[in-house]
């Protein structure tokens, strides 16, 4: 019985899971997705700088 019960809970878990996974993104998640991608971009240009100044000083 116990585990039928475990079961049970598992299954209306996932469906709860899924059907929050479906929604559409709200506001915060989306400013988040900016954020995120802003501190990509600005990593990537960290990265380029730091190889042309790696560049530069190799020859000396």
């Amino acid at each position: 019985m116990k585990m039928y019960k475990s079961v049970i809970a598992a299954l209306a878990m996932s469906l709860l899971l899924a059907g929050v996974s479906g929604c559409e993104q709200g506001p915060a998640e989306r400013a988040g997705k900016k954020i995120d991608e802003t501190v990509e971009k600005g990593g990537k240009q960290i990265e380029k700088a730091g190889e042309k100044i790696r560049e530069g000083t190799e020859g000396k």
